[in-house]
């Protein structure tokens, strides 16, 4: 390499316009990143970071999407317009990327060792025993245990977390000397962030590989990034150090998302309040490997083993754990939408004994938001239909009239215009679809909703505004609440008692305050250490 070669940038961006049929969504960017460096790229969603990471593998949908001005300069080559052949074998090879939504980017109906082998086959020739070695290689690298056992597993066979990890594992397969990172750590539990983390930065080192890191996280920013860019409709408002940005932000802007950070307690539950759920026992079992000749599998796995818990009118349990813990199966075995063995309480009925016409008037009072916002929402389906379909499947007596009423009152609850009916949900940004799943679930007046990581995938403002709606539809409806998150900052601002599942099991339960304040089990001090260490930056932040 010759002395000018190492004094040029891997990345130059300049100037960078990004339009959508003449609508404009970034506007005159420029940055720069050598090789080894971490920029940061941060801001709220919608306000253009990943556009402009997508703007340098050409990705936009061409040619709705156009770059009216600017340059992309990738080790010396153009990438704004250039050949279809040449990107291609940059693509995936020499520049990689971790996408936000791992259940949307990776293929349902292909096994994980084919997807992981297809990168190694299109650009290092693997396959057979030797692509098989370095795949089990890059899911050990990336944490999935026992990896042997998952190469035949399909996507949707893994937890959120898992899935993402097999979506670091498809990026780093080649070794890129540039990774785009758009919210690699959104899914994942505090300890696998932590070593994801520390994973970016040991191949960084080894590989001199430069990172382009686009979160909504501020706290692994000051963590991770060299340099950081803040971006507010299409516009780079303000740009520093890693440090020195966090420490005297000056744009108002950056303030106001420094400041942005879940808090408060739980709201008051009634000394009278009634139990409204009791599981005893309940015991998931999955079959895992090949069956052999009697049509028995490999071995069965307890993913959830004998848990017990009690549920108050009005009052939040919330539930931690690592990825596969268990967390999201126990809460679907409670709401009978998985086979489990053990007893289901509601409102002193046991539910288990419920089919047909039982079952289905059940799930009233019993709703679910889900984690992704736009996975869960149908493309096809304005908001009124999406909002609405429960009234037509469990009220089909109700009036038009009287539906679209019911409609309009749920979207105002959750602060969303009335003009949001006749739009879709690819119309709105991903708080504004989390509100539009909880108005779904809300529609139908529940006495029980389960929410699993519903402000994972949101901005840190957006996070702190979703816990104040929950507390105050709480408060209001006096429903109960299965909240299930990784991020404990959440889970201690709403929940009045927590339980820490690990591999299937139960390892501690208690109040908010006594789980967090004064943890027994090592497993759970673990779990609060990796969070401090992710969030001591954030905290310094906060305080000054």
């Amino acid at each position: 390499m010759t002395s000018n070669q190492s004094t040029q940038p891997l990345l130059e961006v300049k100037d960078l316009s990004a339009s959508f049929a003449d609508v404009p969504a970034v506007k005159g960017v420029s940055f720069t990143l050598g090789r080894g460096e971490t920029l940061a790229i941060v801001g709220e969603s919608g306000s253009g970071k990943s556009v402009t990471a997508l703007s340098i593998l050409q990705l936009l949908p061409y040619p709705r999407a156009s770059h009216p001005t600017g340059s992309i300069v990738f080790d010396g080559q153009e990438m704004v317009g250039t050949e279809a052949k040449i990107l291609r074998k940059i693509r995936g090879n020499r520049i990689a990327m971790i996408f936000q939504e791992p259940m949307t980017s990776l293929n349902p109906l292909h096994n994980i060792e084919k997807q992981i082998g297809e990168v190694l086959l299109l650009h290092k020739g693997l396959r057979g025993t030797k692509a098989r070695e370095r795949i089990l290689e890059l899911l050990d690298l990336v944490g999935i245990p026992d990896p042997a056992s998952r190469l035949g597993a399909l996507p949707h066979e893994l937890s959120g977390g898992q899935r993402q990890r097999v979506m670091i594992a498809m990026a780093l397969a080649n070794e890129p000397e540039l990774l785009i990172a758009d919210e690699p750590t959104t899914a994942l539990d505090v300890t696998i962030q932590a070593q994801i983390l520390e994973l970016l930065k040991d191949l960084q080192a080894k590989m001199g590989m430069a990172l382009l890191l686009i979160t909504h996280d501020l706290q692994i920013v000051r963590k991770m990034a060299d340099s950081v860019c803040v971006m507010k409709d299409g516009v780079i408002v303000e740009r520093g150090t890693g440090r020195g940005l966090f420490d005297n932000p000056q744009h108002p802007y950056t303030q106001k998302l420094l400041a942005a950070v879940p808090s408060g307690d739980a709201p008051p539950l009634p000394d009278n309040a009634k139990e409204l759920i009791r599981t005893n026992d309940i015991l998931v079992q999955f079959p895992i490997g090949k069956k052999g000749w009697l049509g028995r599998p490999e071995y069965i796995l307890n993913a959830v083993d004998h848990i017990s818990l009690t549920l108050k009118q009005g009052e939040t349990l919330g539930i931690v754990g690592e990825s596969g813990s268990g967390k999201t199966t126990l809460a679907m075995a409670i709401l009978r939408l998985l086979s489990s063995s053990g007893e289901i309480m509601f409102d002193g009925k046991d539910i288990r004994q419920y089919s047909g016409a039982d079952l289905r008037s059940l799930r009233r009072d019993m709703q679910v938001v889900f984690q992704d916002p736009f996975g869960s929402l149908s493309p096809r389906m304005s908001i009124s239909q999406i909002v609405g379909e429960g009234l037509e499947i469990h009220a089909p007596e109700m009036s038009r009239l009287d539906r679209v009423k019911r409609i309009a009152e749920a979207l105002a609850e959750v602060d969303l215009p009335h003009d949001a009916m006749d739009r879709y949900p690819h119309e709105f940004s991903g708080g504004q679809r989390q509100r539009i799943s909880i108005a779904r679930a809300l529609v139908l007046k529940p006495r029980f909703m389960v929410l699993d990581e519903p402000t994972s995938a949101l901005d840190m403002s957006v996070q702190a505004q979703i816990v104040e709606l929950l507390r105050d539809l709480q408060v209001r409806h006096k429903m109960a609440y299965l909240f299930i998150s990784h991020d404990l900052r959440v889970v201690r601002a709403l929940s009045h008692r927590v339980m820490v599942m690990q591999e299937g099991r139960l390892v501690e339960s208690g109040s908010s305050s006594e789980v967090f304040e004064n943890p027994k089990e090592s497993y759970t001090k673990a779990l609060l250490a990796a969070a401090l260490d992710l969030r001591a930056a954030g905290s310094e932040v906060t305080q000054s």
